[in-house]
């Protein structure tokens, strides 16, 4: 037999009545139809989930009955509402063999009444209609003061075939029931057997309880908390009413065990997807006007608002207004409105209505904006009645209300405005003319605001500063202007506004003035720009245009200059430089010009003025006068001769002068009909054109060649002549920096230097004057440029390129000989053309010729990759990489260009830093920045390892202001990073023309006896500090035992100084080091000083030493004389404070000045270009010999006293105690200084500097030993002093009395000992010790040597 089968029915009835009343309600007769409709769970829109009973083994079906009810009295409605809400549920229905029938609940959903003419069917609550229906039907919210957007809830007419209002969507209610029983811990574990069985019970009666709400599908016990027992549990359903809702909790409690105590009054349900939360406008904008509006088709005005952020309710202030209002009798609404909203009002609300124990929450979270307008910020207008707009757009592009423009300042400027919603731009135009901003006000400010407005009220502006300016009245100079070649002049262009952009001047023919001949400068109430021409060519001759442009508007005056030619000086060739004639003889003086004008020329000899005689010979004009000798009275005389150039202007240029020398004809032997007489021995100049050399009119040689006479023979000296060509293009270069229009030219010039240097390199080679005139030239030109493009750059290094050929290089030598810096001028010369070198893009630039390659690249903004670069000249077999790293490419200006170039020949005519002992012996790589720079910079180089055997290679850069600004080979900021067999590493912190030079003999950075002198050097400081004090503390202890005659009281007096000096010197020390970062001092002013105490403490060293040696001296010779005491302290402290101090300011007022004091490398006096360190090595060699020279004569006296010479016992103790420390001090620092020199020498060993080094740093020890502890009345005064007993301290004194008598006596207060001890020479400074020159050349901290 088949089990039964239970079918669940639903009953959704709807009422249809009308007018008529009826007075009798019979509920079988006036059910109408009956419309069975069955869905199935997996429907479209299922109600209830299926539930499977645990009896059956088939799952129970819903079925949901809609039966519509038409009655006549309006009155049946409410009880048929009553009826049915009485009814329990579920009631039983039939059973049969194959089912069971249950109804679950039977609810009105649809009420359809009259309203006039048509039929208005509306929603129960928990019901609405479908959407479909919302739709095709019409709606009657028009009609009903439906808030627009609200829930489609009344139609007009009753659907004919359905479907009716259908059940809400479902919904999560958050409910909670307190159990009146004490709260146990394992509640909390959710694992508990406890947990398990509460939440098994509770849910069992929960389902029984809930399911008879409409679409109910599911509960779940989510936990417990104390208070009793607080379950929380949620109930998946469609919105139900209250009372369904309180029929449900009835039916809970009745089917829970009532040992749980439930309490009936503590349910609470909170529903959260009910509630329709609404924010007007959707963006909102700080100020604006704000709605949040909560609706919630349940019939209560219990609404409350709330702030998450601030944690506080929300009630009717200020800028707040709450409203809550039900409508229809179906819907409430609360409306919360916000005025002037601010960011601080931003953050998420909670609206929550409250119905009996339900709660309707809704969350939504507002943001406000603030309005962000852009624009610009300031504007320059010209008062030149020419449209100006100016525009504001904002960020966020809505429909804004209005947007409105104001203005304020002195000056009334109105325009029209124009807005476009599209883009949320507006645009102010405006014109300006001269009447409204007159010149004495331009300038003036007048601030522009636009202002958007939103539909809410908000408001947000903009202000645009815009200055007026007018167009500027300029006044020039004046008077006419007319000058000579070769003379000067400057127009003065003044402007009555100060404002303008750009101030330039230009010619006729519209070719911009080269900047560096004009200056500009702003006042308050206008500016002044002034051209100043110190050298006037006739390429000035015209007329000049001053302007000043501000945006498109251009104020121009202008003035002619009238240039009238004049031949300039250097351009007025003489012959002869100068001439010996006999007595009785006679000689042509000329000078000569590469023009034919019409001059007035005269020849000037002492008061008297010849006119000359013109001769043209080609381009070449010579004016020639024949001096005859006996037209001088006086023979033999001196005298120069002058030619006089007047022009039609009347101005005049007087040539270079000739000498003339009248002589006896009988000392004449050489003789010459082109080079002149002479007498033996006599050297004569003569321009190069004037001599045996050959030369062309057109384009004569130039440089002068010196002869001597020989005998009867003139003799070529030195020949400084320039080949025709080369000296062509060396006339232009000096024309050229005049000219008005150099930076237009230079790009041709450079390009014809180019060619011409290749086509004569034979000439170059042959004329060391042709050389050196190209190197003039490239030194000129580089003065030019502000920018260099690629092609320019081109050609300036195949100019270097052909003057560092192979072939030319001899004719370098013969330069080097003549002990010019031409080698160091081409260096600078390709600098400054590589830090104006702009390349076109930001690929590498690679140039590459023989003897010079160039790499450039231009860093761009961003993350630039790291700058390294190679080069390879494999004629040379020499190589070379240069790389900086991308982090320091960071610290540099936007679009800096780096320009490296290499020089392969470059390092064999670049002077050597010291003749015969370094030399430079790889590539010469010089690498610049565009832009200056300002933070600190780091490069590394390698270059190839060609170095002989042992050398040791040193870091180095081309300083060029040594050696009086010639330059040399400098170490400052570079180091050795890494050598090996290949290649040596240098990094340097600045840039310029980097190299490597050999030394044989100095250790380098890093190398294992550099840190083996650090070692030595640190370990005895720490010994010498703490002997020196432990010095002056035994001489405190023991001062007044030991000072007990005259010659003992001084000779501790020198003791104490020598090691109070040698003790702050130490300290100076450790502030040297501090300083120094082996590579340059942190603080020039704090190494200068270190410099001066360390020389000051080192000479007083020295001169206590001399002051103990001639006390001595004194003492033994001079036995009858006596001194007092006080004079001898006077001299004492004269002699050894006094000379220091006067030899250390002498030093460093002769060397600071020239910043040439201290040494580049190190804290010490400069050795390299004043020799300064000579102010210490000399006096303290002297005090040595001397001193080692009064030993030897006291020590022979004390042996062989003469007869009369009977000092006393403990006289002679004294002095032979004077004359063991002097004779064990001196020769310890004479050694010291003898290892020192030693060390300068070329090959000098190792064992030198390390022998050196020990000895200095162990001086103070040496002090407290042999100058202290090794005297016998000091040994005895300790033991005196420390003694265990007055016995043995009497005992003590007496066996010192028996066996010698205390030679240091002298009743002395022990408060005054240390006033005694210094005399009153008052509180003395410290200083550094001595340092080495192995150590300042590394800059080390070691003592190594002192050259």
């Amino acid at each position: 037999m088949k089990s039964p089968r239970r079918t669940t029915l639903c009953c959704m009835i709807i009422v249809i009545y009308f007018s008529q009343a009826t007075p009798n309600l019979n509920l079988e007769s006036i059910v109408h139809p009956l419309i069975l409709r069955e869905h199935e769970l997996a429907g479209k829109e299922p109600l209830r989930q299926k539930r499977a009973v645990a009896s059956s083994r088939v799952a129970a079906e819903e079925y949901t009955v809609d039966v519509e009810i038409s009655f006549e009295n309006a009155s049946f409605l409410e009880p048929i509402k009553t009826y049915l809400n009485s009814l329990s549920f579920p009631i039983q229905g039939n059973s049969t063999d194959q089912a069971t029938t249950t109804i679950l609940s039977i609810e009105v959903t649809t009420v359809c009444r009259p309203t006039g003419n048509e039929i208005w069917c509306s929603c129960e609550t928990g019901y609405r209609w479908p959407q479909e229906r919302c739709l095709h039907n019409l709606t009657c919210q028009e009609h009903d003061g439906f808030p627009a957007g609200h829930r489609c809830s009344c139609l007009k007419g009753l659907p004919p075939k359905g479907p009716f209002c259908q059940l809400q969507g479902d919904v999560t209610l958050r409910m909670s029931v307190r159990l009146n029983v004490g709260f146990q811990q394992d509640l909390k574990n959710s694992s508990s057997a406890l947990y398990r069985s509460y939440k098994t019970d509770l849910e069992t009666a929960f389902w029984k309880g809930y399911s008879i709400l409409p679409g109910f599908k599911l509960v779940t016990v989510t936990g417990f908390r104390p208070g009793s027992v607080v379950v929380t549990y949620e109930v998946k359903t469609t919105t139900p009413s209250p009372e369904l809702m309180r029929k449900a909790n009835d039916q809970v409690m009745r089917n829970l065990n009532q040992t749980y105590k439930m309490d009936y009054n503590s349910f609470q349900v909170v529903t959260s997807n009910e509630t329709k939360f609404t924010i007007v406008p959707e963006i909102i904008f700080e100020g604006d006007t704000v709605t949040l509006m909560c609706e919630t088709e349940v019939l209560s005005s219990n609404v409350s608002w709330h702030h998450v952020e601030r944690h506080s309710d929300i009630q009717n202030k200020s800028r707040f207004s709450v409203y809550t209002f039900v409508l229809n009798n179906m819907t409430s609404i609360s409306r919360l409105t916000i005025y002037n909203i601010t960011q601080g009002d931003a953050g998420e609300y909670i609206c929550k209505l409250t119905l009996d124990i339900f709660e309707y929450e809704s969350r939504k979270k507002m943001d406000v904006t603030p309005i962000r307008i852009l624009a610009t910020e300031e504007m320059k207008v010209t008062c030149d009645n020419n449209p100006v707009s100016l525009n504001c757009c904002s960020e966020i592009n809505v429909n804004w209300s209005m947007v409105e423009w104001k203005q304020q300042g002195k000056i009334n400027i109105p325009g029209n405005s124009e807005t476009d919603t599209d883009s949320g731009c507006s645009r102010y135009t405006l014109k300006a003319d001269g009447r409204q901003c007159p010149s004495r006000l331009g300038g003036m400010r007048v601030t522009y605001v636009c202002e958007f407005i939103s539909e809410h009220g908000a408001r947000g502006s903009k202000s645009i500063e815009v200055t007026f300016t007018s167009v500027a009245n300029l006044t020039i100079t004046p008077d006419p202007i007319s000058v000579s070649e070769g003379q000067n002049f400057s127009i003065k262009c003044i402007s009555d506004v100060s404002n303008y952009d750009e101030v330039y001047w230009n010619t006729s023919a519209g070719i911009k003035i080269y900047p560096k001949f004009y200056t500009t400068k702003r006042y308050a109430d206008g500016a002044e720009s002034v051209l100043t021409v110190k050298t006037v060519t006739r390429e000035w001759n015209g007329t000049y245009h001053c302007i000043f442009r501000y945006k498109n508007s251009y104020s121009v005056a202008t003035k002619d200059v009238t240039v009238y030619p004049l031949p300039l000086e250097p351009n007025i060739m003489v012959d002869p430089l100068e001439a010996t004639i006999p007595c009785k003889g006679s000689h042509h003086f000329k000078c000569c010009i590469q023009e034919n004008e019409d001059y007035k020329v005269t020849f000037q000899m002492d008061s008297l003025s010849f006119l000359a005689e013109k001769e043209v010979n080609g381009k070449q004009v010579c004016y020639k006068y024949n001096f005859m000798a006996s037209s001088v009275s006086r023979c033999p005389k001196k005298f120069n001769i002058f030619c006089h150039f007047t022009n039609a202007a009347n101005n005049s240029v007087q040539s270079p002068s000739m000498k003339l020398n009248l002589v006896p004809g009988e000392n004449i032997m050489c003789q010459d009909p082109i080079i002149g007489v002479g007498e033996p021995g006599k050297v004569i100049q003569k321009l190069c054109q004037f001599s045996s050399v050959p030369s062309s009119p057109g384009s004569p040689t130039g440089g002068i060649i010196t002869y001597k006479c020989v005998g009867s023979q003139w003799k070529v000296k030195k020949n400084d002549c320039i080949s025709a060509p080369i000296n062509s293009l060396l006339q232009l270069a000096k024309a050229l920096i005049k000219s008005p229009y150099q930076d237009a030219k230079l790009p041709t010039y450079l390009k014809d230097l180019s060619v011409s240097t290749g086509k004569v390199k034979h000439e170059v080679s042959s004329f060391p004057g042709s050389l050196g005139a190209i190197i003039n030239i490239l030194d000129l030109l580089s003065t030019v440029p502000t920018q260099v493009n690629s092609e320019m750059m081109t050609h300036v290094l195949s100019t270097v390129n052909t003057i560092l050929s192979k072939p030319i290089l001899s004719t370098w030598k013969v330069v080097q000989q003549q002990q010019t810096n031409q080698s160091s001028q081409l260096l600078d010369s390709v600098e400054r053309f590589s830090r104006a070198l702009r390349p076109e893009d930001s690929t590498v630039l690679s140039i590459n010729q023989t003897n010079v390659q160039m790499r450039s690249v231009v860093i761009k903004p961003g993350h630039p990759k790291a700058y390294k670069q190679s080069f390879v000249f494999s004629d040379s077999d020499l190589w070379g990489n240069v790389a900086i790293e991308n982090c320091q490419l960071g610290n540099l200006q936007r679009d800096s260009s780096i320009v490296t170039v290499a020089f392969p020949t470059l390092k064999t005519i670049l002077a050597q830093d010291v003749p015969g002992k370094n030399f430079a012996n790889s590539l010469v790589m010089t690498t610049t920045v565009s832009h200056n720079i300002t933070l600190p910079f780091s490069i590394s180089m390698t270059f190839k390892n060609i170095n002989p055997s042992g050398a040791v290679p040193r870091c180095v850069f081309w300083n060029f202001d040594l050696a009086n600004h010639t330059g040399g080979w400098d170490s400052s900021g570079c180091y050795v990073n890494k050598v090996d067999e290949d290649s040596v590493s240098c990094v340097c912190d600045h840039l310029t023309s980097f190299s490597i030079l050999m030394s044989p003999d100095s250790p380098y950075p890093g190398s294992l006896l550099e840190i083996l002198l650090d070692i030595i050097s640190y370990i005895g400081l720490c010994f010498s500090i703490l002997s020196l004090a432990a010095c002056l503390v035994v001489e405190a202890v023991v001062w007044k035992s030991v000072t007990k005659n005259r010659t003992s009281y001084m000779r501790h007096i020198c003791i104490v100084n020598i090691a109070a000096s040698l003790l702050v010197a130490d300290s100076w020390f450790i502030v040297a080091a501090a300083i120094h970062n082996h590579y340059h001092p942190l603080n020039e002013t704090a190494c200068v000083a270190a410099t001066f105490f360390i020389h000051f403490f080192y000479l007083s060293v020295f001169f206590w030493m001399l002051t103990l040696g001639l006390m001595l001296f004194y003492r033994l010779v001079f036995i009858l004389h006596d001194t007092s005491k006080s004079i001898q302290k006077t001299i004492a402290f004269s002699l050894g404070y006094g000379c220091p101090l006067v030899i250390s300011v002498i030093t460093v007022g002769a060397t600071q000045p020239q910043e040439v004091y201290t040494r580049k490398n190190a804290c010490w006096l400069n050795w390299e270009d004043t020799k300064a360190l000579l102010a210490f090595v000399i006096p303290a060699l002297i005090i040595v010999v001397v001193n080692m020279t009064i030993t030897i004569v006291v020590i022979s006296k004390i042996l062989r006293p003469s007869i009369g010479d009977k000092p006393s016992k403990q006289e002679k103790s004294s002095l032979f105690q004077i004359s063991k420390s002097i004779g064990v001090l001196t020769p310890l620092l004479g050694l010291t200084w003898g290892f020192g020199l030693a060390t300068v020498f070329q090959g000098s060993n190792a064992v030198f500097h390390i022998i050196f080094t020990l000895l200095n740093a162990f001086q103070g020890l040496f002090i407290l030993l042999f100058g202290c502890l090794w005297d016998q009345k000091v040994q005895e005064a300790l033991l005196k002093k420390f003694s265990l007993s007055r016995w043995s301290s009497q005992h003590s004194k007496s066996t010192s009395l028996g066996s010698s008598t205390p030679v240091f006596s002298m009743s002395s207060p022990i408060s005054r000992r240390f006033n005694n001890l210094f005399g009153k020479t008052g509180t003395y400074n410290v200083s550094t010790p001595e340092t080495t020159s192995s150590s300042l050349e590394n800059t080390s901290s070691a003592y190594s040597l002192l050259n």
